[in-house]
């Protein structure tokens, strides 16, 4: 028999390994000139020997744990899901706040329901936290039809919003969360199907190419935003209902999470609920997280039931004072009290003194200092308010300065 490829190109002896009982792996061939050995080595990840110890893989960065930050209005990863839905309300009925935008949902909701028709198209913008997926979730259930929840980055490519289209059936709610951040292509197929209840779709290239029409079921289309000027008026002008969600109040708050405590079978008093309310920066998604925190702290440090001492206390530790500031809040109004004699300060100055982002500051932690009068945004800068003194026990200046 003549020799093989592989013999014929090297002289040395060379040691071969039958592969046909291994899985099928990449396999590089080493050449060792100071032996003539060639060694065929597998790249599958070989048993550890006992008692060996596990080798550090190089270029492996360690996982670092995110704190959580219990005053973001932002969902958490843990607040996605099963487990949140189950604290959901799903009915007006249950559903506590926002008493202006229920009582126009309703009579919505009732003449759909005698013309035998589906509910227009509904556009809910707001702050975050306030319920704006709860409200889909309820229309869905008050008109009896089936709802699919999706956000506006997972909607990147026109199969992703057709394939959802074409599987709706007559009267189903489609909630697009963020929505004014869909894409261009994307928000021209929603176009004909929002107004005509079809879908527009070409086929072949070229001279070949060709217009099809496909039918849709008629179906509810409800958005949600807290950019609403961010969305181009073509889309914005589509929807028949166009609706904003307010900040709570500290007693409909305190509904809210005595609500929720009795669902999660927490044993919590009427002040306490208050004492968690007062805050929760308006925000119900804020109230049930700090209610989380504060049955940990109750089942851990004391009996299990929440009052209004337990509750001030577990706040204490997490750093959320009466007025709903954290820690980073403090420090800011600090930084431009002390530093700064109150300002006017810039951006960026206030960036650099307290170590954070400029980004940050300005979309996270200045909106609700402004909204409850501790912070002014003026041409000249940034400028702490009387309130912001004696809320953190300083002085007030005897003269404002001129806010030009």
């Amino acid at each position: 028999m003549g020799k093989s490829t592989l013999e014929r190109k090297f002289s040395h002896p060379c040691f071969f390994l039958d592969l046909r009982g291994l899985p099928f792996t990449k396999v590089s061939l080493q050449s060792h000139s100071t032996d003539g050995i060639m060694a065929i080595i597998s790249s599958k990840k070989q048993p550890q020997e006992p008692g060996e110890k596990p080798k550090k893989q190089r270029g492996v960065a360690k996982k670092t744990q995110k704190t959580e930050n219990v005053l973001s209005p932002q969902a958490g990863d843990g607040e996605r899901g099963k487990p949140e839905e189950s604290i959901r309300p799903h009915r007006f009925a249950d559903y506590i706040g926002q008493k202006d935008l229920k009582d126009v949902l309703e009579i919505a909701i009732k003449a759909a329901k005698s013309r035998q028709e589906v509910l227009d198209h509904l556009l809910l913008y707001g702050p975050p936290g306030l319920g704006k997926t709860t409200m889909a979730m309820i229309l869905a259930s008050e008109m009896d039809v089936n709802y699919k929840i999706s956000s506006a980055p997972a909607l990147e490519r026109p199969r992703d919003i057709m394939g959802l289209l074409v599987n709706l059936k007559p009267g189903d709610i489609l909630f697009i969360d963020e929505i004014h951040r869909l894409s261009r292509m994307t928000e021209e197929i929603l176009y004909p199907a929002m107004e005509d209840y079809r879908l527009d779709i070409t086929t072949g290239k070229g001279p070949s190419a060709r217009m099809r029409s496909i039918p849709l079921a008629k179906f509810t289309l409800v958005g949600a935003t807290t950019r609403v000027g961010a969305l181009t008026s073509p889309l914005r002008d589509r929807f028949g209902l166009v609706q904003k969600l307010r900040f709570y109040e500290v007693d409909e708050l305190g509904k809210i999470i005595l609500r929720t405590a009795q669902l999660l079978k927490t044993p919590l008093s009427e002040h306490g609920a208050t004492e968690i309310a007062r805050r929760s920066r308006g925000t119900p998604r804020i109230a049930n997280r700090l209610l989380k925190r504060v049955r940990d702290y109750a089942e851990v440090k004391a009996s299990g039931e929440i009052n209004q001492d337990v509750a001030a206390e577990a706040l204490q530790l997490f750093q959320v004072d009466p007025c709903g500031l954290d820690w980073t809040d403090r420090k800011m109004l600090g930084a431009i009290i002390e530093q700064f004699n109150g300002g006017p300060v810039g951006l960026e100055t206030i960036a650099a003194a307290t170590g954070e982002d400029t980004q940050t500051i300005e979309e996270v932690y200045e909106p609700y200092l402004m909204q409850i009068g501790y912070l002014t945004r003026t041409p000249r800068g940034r400028i702490a308010t009387t309130a912001a003194y004696q809320h953190l026990g300083f002085k007030p200046p005897n003269e404002q300065m001129s806010l030009l």
